[in-house]
């Protein structure tokens, strides 16, 4: 049975593609991820039981790991979610930013460089490297700019956007200097379940049901494309069937919203769905000091993709979105097990000044 790779399989988009992946693809799975404060054992719980999935706690740094687990399962592709993601936290500690975006990425080409090469025929033809990354390495647009296309020059503005723009350039360097077969995606905001609740959507559920404040950055106009993390894992596994190496695809939802709007459709559903005695969730709004260099718009272009590989969104923003909400009503035991120590240190460390 023919075996891929994923890394940062315990996290929000790493978990969702596994299970995805099991659920409709024949290839097992070896999972491999750190379990640093976003990654969670319980994030792969539906998919324990099956002879097909096999977890890995590692870090991609760990060469040696790694080039074990290549040599044992001999995959035909690395699937590589594992990141630091989120930007307010760059801000505060850009180094581990450095060492798993650009470090980790470069310790992955390694081992898989030197893997392939081992390789022989029809084994060395299929394997694939697919490097997933973010619409942010292409920097901010203004309310008239089109939306990025896959030529559109870096100009990253943070730290997390920065080491994922020099993980990128590793992988295309990779492949042009030593032919490393490898693909790359560039995704817009995504949202759904298993997400961590420091980002926007999760973070504006779990406070709106605690009767906390809904911090909003500066005056909430920053606009962002959301893509539905189910659409984007099966764009992903198009990539890796049928993408051009070499190339970059970028992948979107067509759904550009400012983080106000955003935050007004949780309220709205929640007060559908789960009123509060107190009265509309709207109430609750708090408009906090803006974070350092924030971009004002990110926009997908995602044609290429839907031309060449025959992808696109099957969820409007207003359908993921409900099903989003109706997930995390449904699982408040995962969202109490994760909001622990360390997220309860991050958010009074983020918000205790703003």
């Amino acid at each position: 049975m023919a075996t891929i790779i994923v890394t940062g399989a315990a996290g929000f988009i790493g978990s969702n593609f596994v299970h995805q992946w099991i659920a409709q693809e024949s290839d097992s799975v070896v999972s491999l991820d750190a379990l640093t404060y976003a990654g969670n054992l319980a994030n792969l719980a539906p998919v324990d039981a099956d002879p097909r999935h096999r977890f890995v706690r590692g870090d991609i740094c760990d060469e040696a790991l790694v080039a074990r687990l290549f040599a044992e399962h001999r995959p035909r592709a690395i699937v590589h979610f594992a990141a630091e993601s989120h930007v307010d936290r760059s801000i505060h500690g850009p180094a581990e930013f450095v060492r798993t975006n650009v470090t980790g990425t470069f310790s992955l080409l390694q081992s898989a460089l030197a893997h392939w090469r081992g390789l022989e025929g029809a084994e060395r033809d299929a394997f694939r490297f697919l490097h997933v990354s973010t619409d942010e390495v292409y920097g901010s647009l203004s309310p008239t700019d089109p939306p990025f296309a896959e030529t559109k020059a870096y100009e990253p503005n943070s730290p997390y956007s920065a080491s994922k723009a020099a993980a990128d350039h590793l992988v295309r360097a990779w492949h042009h200097t030593y032919g490393l077969p490898v693909l790359t995606t560039n995704c817009s905001n995504n949202y759904g379940p298993y997400q961590f609740p420091e980002k926007l959507i999760p973070l504006v559920i779990h406070n709106a049901l605690a009767g906390r404040p809904l911090p909003i950055y500066g005056d909430g106009s920053n606009v962002r494309d959301w893509l539905y993390v189910g659409d984007h894992c099966r764009a992903i596994r198009a990539v890796l069937r049928g993408g051009v190496t070499g190339r970059v695809y970028n992948v979107g939802g067509w759904n550009e919203k400012t983080n106000l709007e955003v935050v007004h459709t949780i309220c709205d559903l929640l007060d559908a769905m789960r009123p509060d005695p107190a009265g509309p969730h709207r109430r609750l709004i708090t408009y906090v000091k803006d974070r350092p260099g924030h971009d004002r718009r990110y926009a997908i272009d995602a044609r290429r993709i839907a031309e060449e590989l025959g992808w696109r969104p099957a969820r409007t923003f207003e359908t993921g979105i409900r099903e989003t909400v109706r997930w995390y009503l449904d699982n408040t035991k995962w969202v109490a097990d994760v909001v622990s120590g360390d997220y309860r240190t991050w958010v009074s460390r983020n918000y205790s000044d703003r």
